[in-house]
């Protein structure tokens, strides 16, 4: 019995813990999202938008692990095999796209972050970040895993650290701000737009599908995973009302606040932390592109070689610097993520919640 509560627990949790670690650097990390997306709304405005952004994920997600699991797929192009047939490539290049934009926004802010912190040029912590990505795409699984999963539980400390440092100092122009009335129901479709370019993560989470095992485990891990991936965002949102209407222009919010705070020592903590969310959501998304490259090598009997690991990581990496480069990261999330935003409504959650979901209604309840 204690076998199998530990197996459910596993279940229920671990699609969520795996989808927040992902999605953080390209979500929240910097705060850069949370303004463009829910704080520019007004502060009472975002977190209703950030509800919606919640509820989003949560259905979202629970109705991917299902099919999933009804389609026996642990890897995104058996998933959009059956949910697309012969159009399943059309996710594939959606998700090239995005892999570019967001290793482009935690490019940049790497740069910006570790400059702030060591007073180096920009480029420096740019470097640095993609020479860890390469050697862990170099190891590979085991090693991603075991680091996705111990700085996760290391985020939610440092996160609730952070709120709770927060209103023990701002806790006036915290309560100040969020009695300014929303002003207008934009938070409605910012919300939805915010959840929608973070949904391309999901179809590369499945390996995680092998802990599931009935439909209340999809379901339930799925209306879960998506509080849990939000969650740290929400406790990040709470302390950044309080910097309302100036944190607005600011192209990496968190150092503005870190900076306010004047705790030098917890300052280098969490830009430590949040630096590591940078390296965790790029090895992340750049081993799930290994892992398709590595599939079709299996396909012709062959090995992909240990090298191309590490050079598929380092080469995507610096043209995702060089777009960065050119439109800079306020322009990026602003512009780049919106279009993500369609592109991933007309490949995934449309054909999810129709095709999907009509798949899912067929099949008996197991």
């Amino acid at each position: 019995m204690k076998y199998l509560n530990f197996q459910f627990l596993k279940a229920i949790i671990l699609p969520g813990l795996i989808f927040q670690s992902v999605v953080i650097a390209g979500g929240y990390a910097t705060g850069r999202e949370l303004v463009e997306f829910f704080l520019s709304n007004g502060p009472r405005a975002g977190m209703y938008g950030m509800l919606v952004a919640t509820v989003v994920w949560s259905l979202v997600l629970a109705t991917s692990l299902e099919f999933a699991r009804l389609t026996k797929s642990s890897d995104y192009r058996t998933f959009f095999k059956h949910l697309l047939g012969p159009a399943w490539f059309l996710y594939e290049i959606v998700y090239i796209i995005t892999i570019v934009l967001i290793l482009s926004v935690i490019g940049s802010a790497a740069g910006i972050l570790l400059s702030d912190m060591l007073n180096t040029p920009p480029f420096f912590g740019t470097i640095f970040l993609i020479v860890i990505i390469g050697l862990l795409t170099f190891f590979g699984t085991k090693l991603i895993e075991k680091v996705l999963a111990s700085w996760s539980l290391l985020l939610y400390a440092v996160y609730i650290s952070f709120l709770i440092l927060g209103f023990t100092k701002f806790s006036g122009a915290i309560e100040s701000s969020f009695s300014l009335p929303a002003e207008n129901t934009a938070w409605v479709g910012d919300g939805i737009k915010y959840a929608s370019y973070n949904l391309a993560i999901i179809p590369t989470i499945l390996f995680c599908m092998r802990h599931i095992t009935s439909r209340q485990q999809a379901i339930t891990g799925g209306l879960i995973g998506g509080v849990l991936a939000i969650l740290p965002g929400i406790l990040f949102y709470l302390v950044l009302v309080g910097f309302y209407p100036a944190v607005l222009s600011e192209a990496v919010p968190i150092n503005f606040i870190l900076a306010a705070m004047g705790i030098p020592i917890f300052q280098l903590i969490f830009q430590i932390v949040i630096f590591g969310t940078f390296i965790e959501t790029g090895t992340a998304l750049l081993h799930a592109l290994n892992e398709r490259i590595a599939v079709t090598y299996e396909e012709k009997s062959q090995h992909m070689p240990v090298y191309l690991r590490p050079a598929v990581a380092v080469v995507t990496m610096v043209i995702a610097v060089f777009v960065s480069d050119r439109i800079g990261l306020i322009n990026l999330i602003a512009q780049g993520y919106v279009l993500l935003t369609y592109l991933f409504l007309a490949v995934f959650v449309i054909p999810l919640f129709t095709i999907g979901l009509y798949k899912i209604i067929k099949f008996k309840t197991a």
